[in-house]
């Protein structure tokens, strides 16, 4: 019999023990701040040096383009083909074309990494401004309104970066239509917003 008591009161001393343990090293809830350490970070919408650098070619000529990212517009350093056309007007259009195959381009592996996307998709090509337009105008395949938002925001303000259509942060641009140009402008709020419409200054 006291055995039994001994026995049983061993039992009861543990499971005290084991109460006192769980009381005393258990998490408590607290008011304080705890620093559970830097939250995540947002996707850095950069490439290094050694990626651009390894996407140059011999020949390239150093551009920007802008690409999405983080719901916004960011340049990206890219290069495109020299041209020998002695025709300041020709060489404007093979300039244009080679900047809107950067935007038709898949961003590279390195791009996406660093959360790169584009929205312009073909098939679209850019030619000369016809007889009458401004001087600096360039027609795209589709009529400008009838493209995404966002991949009419990444032509105009890579145009306008490259100065390939005209100057001060604007580009003179019409479709296949027989419609007049516009020139759309390349602001702040467009490269924070590029779903919203491209603005328009007078063409003239």
């Amino acid at each position: 019999m006291r055995v039994r008591e001994r026995r049983g009161a061993v039992a009861l001393a543990g499971v005290a023990l084991l109460a006192a343990v769980v009381s005393g090293c258990g998490i408590r809830t607290t008011s304080v701040p705890v620093d559970a350490g830097a939250a995540p970070s947002r996707l850095p919408c950069s490439v290094s040096g050694e990626d651009v650098a390894s996407q140059a070619g011999e020949q390239g000529v150093p551009v920007r383009v802008y690409l999405e990212c983080a719901s916004g517009l960011e340049a990206v350093d890219r290069t495109v083909p020299r041209t020998d056309d002695k025709n300041p007007r020709g060489t404007r259009v093979a300039v244009a074309q080679a900047l809107l195959n950067q935007l038709l381009a898949e961003p590279s592996a390195s791009e996406r990494e660093a959360g790169f996307a584009t929205s312009v998709q073909g098939p679209l090509t850019v030619s000369a401004g016809r007889e009458g337009d401004p001087e600096g105008s360039l027609r795209l395949s589709r009529q400008p309104e009838d493209l995404p938002a966002a991949a009419l925001s990444q032509i105009v303000c890579t145009y306008a970066e490259n100065g390939v259509t005209a100057d001060g942060g604007t580009a003179l641009l019409g479709g296949p239509g027989p419609y007049p140009v516009r020139r759309y402008a390349c602001t702040a709020g467009l490269k924070e917003r590029p779903d919203s419409a491209a603005p328009t200054r007078p063409s003239s």
